[in-house]
Order: structure tokens, then C-alpha cells, then sequence
């Protein structure tokens, strides 16, 4: 049994995800459940949607090379004088965005409302390539900027 904190100590029992086993350290407080966040360097609260995101930035590291050192998680962004945050921004050795990633919880579908927020983020990022899973479906959709059009793609392309 695993927990993790939202106010109050609450049980998660992470689901077997549509992506790769990877592993993960792991630790355990009274009754909250940690996992070390490779790229941050440090413990986090195991929530269902950190778990996605970790698994998918692992993802993303070996199996389609990004490297470890270009990604950013949990940005901050400024939108309609909203502060908000992107899930995952991966940059190339220019230091140019090139892929924007939004993680949702395995019991969020991915719907209307997770591609509008993306779209959202991304009127403030201009980022080519973006990303959107809740660990069961993943979604990849390239941006053309030029000619105002979009292609979603069957899968996501390595890092180059």
C-alpha cells in the first residue's frame, strides 16, 4: 500500500502505466509515499500524476534519448496574469524549446479541455513538439507555426 499527501494522507496504489517499468526510488514517511525526481534532485510527494511524469520523463531519456540535462519540470508561466505551471519543457543544445509535455493522473481522461490547456501553455511557449498523457494514452502533436497548422503523430520522435 502506498500513500501519498493532498491535504491529508490518502492511499495510492500506483497502476500499472502504458509505458516503460523503470526503477524508482522509492521511500516512505509515517504515512507519505516519496520518489526521487531525478531531474530536480530530490524527494517528492508520490501523487498519481507525479508518477506519470516521472515515468514519462524517464521515458523520454531512454528510450527516446533526450538528454537528462535539457529537461525542466514544473516551470512557471505567466498566462492572462495567471501564474502557471508546464509539466515538462525539454530544451536542445541551442537552449530552444523543442518539446512541451502535459502530465495528467491515470484516472483523467485526455479530453478537449487537457489539449485546450496545453494550447494554452504553449500561445505562451511557441514550442514545436507537444506531448499530453495520463500514462495509459499519450498524444504527440507537432506544431507548424508558419503555416498555422498542426499533425498529431503516431509517436514521438527521438531526440536529435
Amino acid at each position: 500500500m502506498i500513500f501519498f499527501s493532498d491535504f491529508r494522507p490518502v492511499m495510492f496504489n500506483p497502476v500499472q502505466l502504458n509505458l516503460p517499468a523503470y526503477p524508482f526510488k522509492i521511500k516512505q514517511e509515517t504515512e507519505i509515499t516519496y520518489i526521487f525526481d531525478e531531474i530536480r534532485k530530490k524527494f517528492l510527494v508520490l501523487t498519481p500524476e507525479e508518477w506519470v511524469r516521472q515515468h514519462f520523463v524517464q521515458f523520454i531519456i531512454r528510450e527516446k534519448g533526450y538528454p537528462r540535462s535539457l529537461i525542466r519540470l514544473e516551470g512557471g508561466l505567466k498566462l492572462n496574469s495567471l501564474q502557471k505551471r508546464t509539466d515538462v519543457v525539454v530544451f536542445n543544445s541551442k537552449g530552444e524549446k523543442v518539446l512541451l509535455i502535459e502530465c495528467k493522473a491515470p484516472s483523467i481522461p485526455i479530453n478537449q479541455k487537457v489539449f485546450d490547456q496545453i494550447a494554452r501553455y504553449n500561445i505562451i511557449h511557441r514550442i514545436p513538439l507537444l506531448a499530453v498523457s495520463n500514462g495509459l494514452q499519450h498524444y504527440y502533436c507537432k506544431i507548424d507555426f508558419e503555416l498555422k497548422n498542426y499533425q498529431f503523430l503516431e509517436s514521438l520522435p527521438e531526440y536529435r
